[in-house]
């Protein structure tokens, strides 16, 4: 099926072109969302007679998107989910995580303007791609922790592989110094044990003749 582009879309042509798409493709997106027309000769007519105020609607909103980019770039955004000690989620976070955790920040971002092929199913730092017009994108990070704190550790740089790796040290380390008191308990109690018995006084033969 033939149509013509009203705005720009990614790997199909700028806003005017006509190509060539799956019918499936037209009848489900492009067309109900009024991205395209069918490329009829009455739809060419109309489209060249509203081209300008397409033209001039599409700078309007790319400026808007453009400001919201600006802002939004490189954010942040919490998530906390349930995981096992190795990191993998107990379900999984979607887009409608991210763009909840984003209005919660104060952006209105919604669902369908996040690109994500699969759902994220492991703790982290992830990036996510926001699509806020057809000629503007911007990237968040959407970091995935069990709490705050591994949130804010996270956040610092540090993976959950660091993190397990610093917990087993410092179990590690503990359970050392469980032993070296033990240790040093029991030398103590074995060495007041094997302290010498007071030494009898000599007595003397005549003493003893006495």
């Amino acid at each position: 099926m033939h149509v013509i582009l009203l705005e720009r879309i990614a790997k199909l042509g700028q806003m005017g072109d006509v190509v060539s798409v799956k019918q499936g493709f037209a009848r489900n997106f492009l067309l109900p969302q009024g991205k395209a027309l069918r490329a009829t000769d009455a739809n060419k007519s109309h489209f060249e007679a509203q081209k300008a105020q397409l033209e001039a609607n599409n700078l309007e909103t790319k400026k808007e998107a453009d400001a919201i980019a600006a802002k939004l770039d490189g954010q942040q955004f919490i998530v906390i989910r349930s995981a096992s000690d190795a990191g993998s989620l107990y379900g999984s976070v979607t887009t409608r995580d991210a763009a909840d955790a984003a209005t919660t920040a104060g952006f209105t971002v919604d669902k369908k303007q996040i690109a994500l092929d699969t759902p994220i199913k492991e703790l982290g730092m992830h990036d996510m791609t926001v699509v806020l017009h057809p000629e503007v994108q911007c990237i968040i990070q959407v970091n995935v922790a069990r709490s705050p704190e591994e949130a804010e550790l996270q956040a610092s740089g540090k993976s959950i592989q660091d993190l397990a790796a610093e917990a087993e040290a410092e179990a590690e380390f503990e359970i050392a110094e469980l032993f070296d008191d033990m240790g040093a308990a029991a030398a103590e109690e074995f060495g007041d044990d094997n302290e010498a018995a007071p030494v009898a006084e000599e007595v003397s033969e005549d003493e003893v003749k006495a």
